[in-house]
C-alpha cells in the first residue's frame, strides 16, 4: 500500500511540475513584449492628454483673416468659452462695429447676422455640412485653443516618435487623421481627411507662448474643405485670459428673419 501511495504522490508531483511548466511556457517572450508595448502606448496617450491646455473659462481676442467660399475679410474675433458648455463668438469689422455673433452649444448653433438682420438656429449636426460627423462640440473647443481633438487621442492610434516630434495616426471609420506633436506634446499640425465624402481639415499651430502658468499657440490657421464649401480661418491672438468670470450675451431681435 505504501508503495502505491508513494507512486501516486510521485505522479501528482510530476503532474504538478508539468502543469507549472505549461503555465510558464504559456507566457511567451513575445507576449511579454506585447504587454509592455500596450502599457507604453497607454502611458504615452495619457501623457498627451495631460499635456493639453486645461481651463474652466477661456477668453481670447484675435485678429483674424476669415475666408468663406473665396471671399476674404479681416475681422476681429472675441471668443469666450465655458468648457464643455458653450462657445460665444463676436465678430467685429472696421471701427469695432459688430457684424455677427454666434453661440455654439453641444446640441445647437445660433448665429445673428447684424448686417442683414438675419439669424440662424440649427441643431449642432448642421456643422456636418462643413466637417466630419466624427467630430463634435469638444473638437471645436480643441481647435480654437490649439489642443488635440480628443477623439483622435485613443488607444488604437499609432504612435511614432522621431528626434523632434511625435506622430499620431489612425482612423475613425473613413476619417483618417495625422497629428504632429512637439516635444512638450503641444499640437503642431492636425490633418483630417475623408476622401469619399470630399472632406479635408488642416490645422497649423504656432509655437506656444506662455500666458501665466499655461502655454497656448498664439496663431492658429484652420483650413476646411467639404465638397465645394471652403473655409479658412487664421487666428492671431493678441489678448488671452483664463478662468475669469465672463458673460455670454445672446439674443435674436424680433425683427430678424431666418436665414435661408
Amino acid at each position: 500500500m505504501s508503495n502505491k501511495i508513494l507512486l501516486l504522490a510521485g505522479l501528482l508531483a510530476l503532474a504538478g511540475c508539468k502543469a507549472k511548466k505549461q503555465l510558464l511556457a504559456a507566457k511567451k517572450p513575445e507576449d511579454v513584449v506585447a504587454i509592455k508595448t500596450v502599457s507604453s502606448q497607454i502611458s504615452k496617450i495619457d501623457s498627451i492628454r495631460a499635456a493639453q491646455l486645461n481651463f474652466n473659462t477661456f477668453s481670447g481676442k484675435a485678429k483674424t483673416e476669415l475666408s468663406i467660399g473665396g471671399s476674404s475679410n479681416n475681422v476681429t474675433l472675441n471668443i469666450r468659452i465655458e468648457k464643455g458648455k458653450r462657445i460665444w463668438v463676436s465678430i467685429t469689422a472696421i471701427a469695432g462695429i459688430e457684424v455677427a455673433r454666434a453661440l455654439i452649444r453641444p446640441d445647437s448653433i445660433l448665429v445673428v447676422n447684424k448686417l442683414q438682420s438675419l439669424y440662424l438656429s440649427k441643431p449642432f449636426n448642421y456643422l456636418f455640412k462643413y466637417a466630419s460627423d466624427k467630430l463634435d462640440y469638444s473638437s471645436i473647443e480643441a481647435l480654437l485653443v490649439g489642443n488635440a481633438i480628443p477623439q483622435l487621442i485613443n488607444n488604437e492610434a499609432v504612435l511614432k516618435a522621431d528626434s523632434a516630434n511625435l506622430q499620431v495616426t489612425g482612423s475613425l471609420d473613413e476619417l483618417y487623421y495625422n497629428l504632429t506633436l512637439g516635444r512638450t506634446m503641444h499640437v503642431v499640425e492636425t490633418h483630417l481627411s475623408n476622401q469619399g465624402a470630399g472632406q479635408l481639415l488642416d490645422v497649423f499651430n504656432a509655437q506656444p507662448i506662455q500666458v501665466g502658468e499655461r502655454a497656448i499657440s498664439s496663431q492658429i490657421d484652420i483650413n476646411s474643405v467639404a465638397g465645394t464649401k471652403k473655409v479658412k480661418i487664421s487666428l492671431h491672438y493678441n489678448k488671452i485670459d483664463f478662468d475669469k468670470p465672463q458673460e455670454y450675451p445672446f439674443s435674436i431681435p424680433a425683427s430678424y428673419e431666418p436665414a435661408k
